[in-house]
């Protein structure tokens, strides 16, 4: 793995050297502690002189020795730096051996001849996880590229005159006079879902690369367009063995490709299905004992130990634990940092945790991401099938339900019951169900960000732009594809790329660590897309498909087992140990005179928590990390 970046610009913006392309290098070190690479050219351009510029920082997997970037085709005319991994790297160098002079034994080599012989058309051959960036000096314009899934992380900055690039938003900010502005958009964006989605940044004027896309870059500005989405469609049935021999034969190729390595490799083993499955694989290719790592918690609700040493004992791993404390949260200020953006996802905690503790051992590690998307395993599929039962009932009987059961639904303070669950499930029962599933989904609902919006901050805010997101996603399904499996889709678009990917990435490239998934093989990907909805989801059980075609390797323990997720106990942490530093932060004069909130708002929020009334710690994380990220990356103005 690796962080790359660089700078296309025009006229004045041509004036950058070797220093500014150092000082973002050395911004993205933690990402590619290894080596160091640069490329530099003029050229003139329409608009007159012009420069280029490309670094790249490097994490060394694949021919240690030899793969230093920039990557050159034999004349020099094209040059390219990758952060990722090109599985199928021996395959296709194999085809291009006849007609290419290869100088490394480099996967990142492929991409620059491929792309001479094939253009962009290159990308359909790639499998694997990439960010990419490729200097055309022919057509003297910049080639960039993300992966399918979006695995791995490109943002851009372009202000008419300058194109900058980066692994990391905070590369770009070394650049001399991009602005550190918040986008309003944006920040509605991260307190609704959590995160930050594609292609908006919190910084206005970053965008993100999508997922999937690749982009041309000249005097004439960026042009963005996509190469591929999986298709959810209805097929010709088959018998369930079929479909499971195919699934094990996928996950098994999947799982091959990801253990190329030129140095030690282990994976994150939660015990649950996904990561019990690839941990299962890797020990029968294997020849040594696979190397596993796990986190727990002295809450026993959010810990999954138990499940994690059934699995490290059924297949004799070398297994190591961690245990994640509430002063964990002394790691706040490396996580604010690292994230270059606010990120509420609380398991960024415990999977930074992991990440350190598994590069200390090993500098790859497989993990199970993906699996819950592809598989029906979250516990809110369940909700949406049931859901889809009650839209057949007219919109006044839906009402009625909702009305009349959820008064009888007595409110509870705590997140995991069964009443808060059933209260949240009826109060929008009567929505269109693409709204319905935002606001199980939300964090913070339209009602909630009413109440807490200075109502000047409001108005520069455009209404629904959550649902705008969701709706665009579930627009590009097949119409005849049921709601559910639109829903997987969207979360396959959205969720995965933009909250479970970027925390795994950032965590783990916070210690030099890659991290390598089977189930985002979109070979993997695309045979879910076309699976009978009831064979990911049958009779309230998930991943039926995925359990039956492992049930000889999944430990009965952990094929029983339902979906737990990667909490983190942050509710009993703020009214506990980090009650005082969460009023510190939130009630802090600084953070209430932001002008994005009413003060008593916020105010409100924290004594309810505290005082036991209600349990606001997502919001309340959203708000901390918020704050944290502003007074990091704003306030200080890089300082």
């Amino acid at each position: 793995m690796c962080g790359i970046c660089g700078i296309l610009g025009y006229g004045e913006a041509a004036c950058f050297d070797r220093t500014t392309l150092a000082a973002m290098c050395r911004v993205l070190a933690h990402r590619g502690p290894d080596d160091e690479g640069f490329f530099e050219a003029e050229f003139a351009s329409a608009r007159g002189p012009a420069r280029v510029g490309l670094g790249h920082r490097r994490l060394s997997i694949i021919d240690v020795s030899g793969g230093h970037q920039p990557i050159a085709n034999e004349d020099g005319t094209l040059q390219v730096i990758a952060n990722g991994e090109i599985y199928n790297f021996r395959e296709l160098r194999a085809q291009l051996a006849g007609r290419h002079h290869f100088r490394t034994r480099s996967d990142s080599e492929v991409i620059v001849h491929l792309y001479e012989e094939k253009g962009e058309a290159c990308l359909h051959d790639f499998r694997g996880m990439f960010a990419l960036a490729l200097w055309d000096g022919r057509r003297r314009r910049l080639f960039l590229a993300r992966d399918r899934l979006g695995v791995r992380p490109l943002t851009y900055y372009w202000d008419g005159n300058r194109f900058i690039f980066a692994s990391e938003s905070k590369a770009i900010l070394e650049a001399p006079d991009v602005p550190r502005e918040v986008d309003a958009e944006a920040l509605d964006l991260y307190l609704t879902l959590q995160y930050v989605p594609h292609p908006w940044s919190m910084f206005r004027g970053l965008r993100k690369l999508p997922p999937a896309h690749f982009m041309w870059v000249d005097e004439n500005g960026p042009v963005l367009q996509d190469y591929w989405r999986p298709v959810f469609r209805r097929t010709k049935r088959r018998p369930a063995d079929e479909y499971a021999h195919q699934l094990r034969d996928l996950l098994l190729e999947a799982t091959r490709y990801r253990l190329v390595s030129d140095v030690p490799l282990g994976a994150f083993l939660s015990g649950g299905i996904d990561s019990t499955i690839v941990v299962g694989i890797m020990t029968r290719l294997c020849r040594e004992p696979v190397r596993t790592f796990s986190i727990g918690f002295e809450e026993k609700r959010y810990d999954e130990l138990d499940y994690a040493r059934v699995a490290a004992r059924a297949f004799r791993t070398q297994h190591q634990e961690f245990i994640v404390r509430p002063r964990a949260l002394e790691v706040i200020p490396r996580l604010t940092w690292h994230y270059d953006e606010p990120f509420a996802d609380s398991s960024a905690i415990p999977t930074y945790y992991v990440s350190q503790v598994t590069r200390q051992q090993v500098k790859v590690a497989l993990t199970g991401d993906a699996g819950d998307e592809c598989f029906a395993g979250y516990p809110r599929y369940r909700a949406v099938q049931l859901a889809a039962l009650f839209d057949r009932l007219p919109l006044s009987f839906r009402r009625l339900i909702a009305s009349e059961l959820g008064a009888r639904v007595q409110p509870s303070v705590e997140t995991r019951t069964w009443r808060r669950r059933l209260r949240r499930f009826l109060e929008a029962l009567a929505l269109p169900p693409a709204a319905r599933y935002l606001r199980w989904c939300a964090i913070f609902d339209n009602g909630r960000k009413a109440a807490l919006y200075d109502p000047e901050f409001a108005r520069e805010i455009r209404k629904e732009v959550a649902l705008e997101v969701f709706l665009g996603e579930y627009a590009k399904c097949l119409p005849e594809v049921d709601f559910l499996a639109k829903t997987m889709f969207v979360d396959l678009m959205r969720y995965l790329p933009d909250d479970l990917l970027v925390k795994v990435d950032i965590a783990s490239m916070a210690h030099g660590l890659e991290t390598r998934s089977p189930f985002l093989d979109h070979h993997v990907i695309e045979f879910a897309a076309t699976l009978p909805t009831d064979l990911k989801l049958r009779r309230w059980t998930s991943k039926y498909l995925l359990r039956y075609a492992f049930r000889d390797l999944l430990p009965p323990k952990i094929r029983r087992r339902g979906k737990m997720g990667f909490g983190v106990p942050i509710a009993e942490w703020f009214r506990g140990e980090l009650r005082g530093y969460l009023q510190d932060v939130l009630l802090d004069a600084r953070t209430l005179g932001r002008g994005y909130f009413r003060p008593k708002a916020i105010s409100t929020l924290v004594e309810e928590h505290a005082a036991g009334r209600f349990d606001h710690g997502y919001r309340l994380w959203s708000l901390l990390m918020l704050e944290l990220w502003h007074r990091q990356y704003v306030d200080s103005r890089g300082q």
